[in-house]
């Protein structure tokens, strides 16, 4: 028998990966480096925060905090600012966050779609994928108008509240959609959320049959979202394309308008990833 595993009988084992990596117990993980990556999360989801306060929030102790604070500002992650004596995320989070976007041409082919269809609107423009029951942020244009929408690249929202969510889960099949409901609890941010499930079910119903989704205040007051799907060469929806902001400019008489502009982004961009258009 060939002393490398070539033998034909043998199973051949996946480059990169050891022979317990499905097993996702505590024996395969770093319980310091799980610690950190909390810490590293915490302090990117609020940043400006000094030692006592993350120490305090997140009931760790200040030493270990400090710890994984000097670590992680070591590799430029975070870093410190001693005339105010708060911690922020570092360049270097930006850095890996990029090489992430590189991982696919949607972000760079998006981005002249979104900056169009932003001088065509006058609103910012958005791109968002589903990553785990949620939306994904990955790239906006924003307008030059004073009030304006703010979801910066790498912000996750929840799909039932968002124009962007929308659009995708009702493009989904009936099983994946199941599994999406029952695994989430569906949030009222505003008296406009809707949360019942025959009621959503039947929005996603309306967004299928008209092409795009709005997003009525659902999430934020005083905000407007139209959205559109943008489907892949399997005709599967992969990502949406999506225009915010506020009512006042955002009005139910611009969404017939608005809308047709968004539909043109989404398909230009699913031509432009290879994809197929639905009828």
């Amino acid at each position: 028998m060939d002393s490398q595993g070539n033998d034909p009988l043998t199973p051949r084992r996946s480059r990169g990966r050891p022979r317990d990596w499905n097993d996702k117990t505590s024996q395969n993980t770093i319980k310091s480096l799980d610690r950190a990556m909390e810490v590293f999360e915490y302090l990117s989801e609020g940043q400006g925060k000094a030692l006592t306060t993350i120490s305090s929030e997140m009931g760790q102790s200040p030493a270990t905090v400090y710890r994984i604070l000097v670590t992680l500002e070591g590799r430029g992650l975070v870093e410190f600012d001693p005339s105010e004596q708060i911690w922020h995320i570092g360049s270097q989070a930006f850095v890996i966050g990029a090489r992430f976007l590189r991982r696919t041409s949607l972000v760079e082919r998006a981005r002249p779609i979104l900056r169009k269809l932003m001088e065509q609107t006058g609103e910012t423009a958005n791109l968002g994928v589903e990553k785990e029951g949620a939306v994904l942020f990955l790239s906006q244009v924003e307008t030059f108008a004073t009030i304006r929408a703010f979801f910066p690249p790498g912000t996750l929202s929840p799909m039932h509240s968002s124009g962007i969510g929308k659009a995708l889960l009702a493009e989904m099949d009936a099983g994946r959609l199941a599994r999406i409901f029952s695994d989430q609890e569906r949030t009222a941010f505003t008296a406009f959320t809707i949360t019942d499930r025959t009621q959503l079910e039947a929005d996603l119903s309306d967004i299928r049959m008209r092409g795009y989704s709005i997003d009525n205040e659902e999430r934020n007051l005083g905000m407007r979202c139209i959205a559109a799907p943008v489907f892949d060469v399997n005709a599967e929806a992969v990502a949406g394309i999506s225009v915010s902001g506020p009512t006042s400019r955002v009005s139910q008489q611009d969404v017939e308008r608005l809308s047709a502009s968004v539909r043109q982004a989404a398909d230009a961009l699913s031509v432009a990833i290879g994809g197929h258009l639905t009828a």
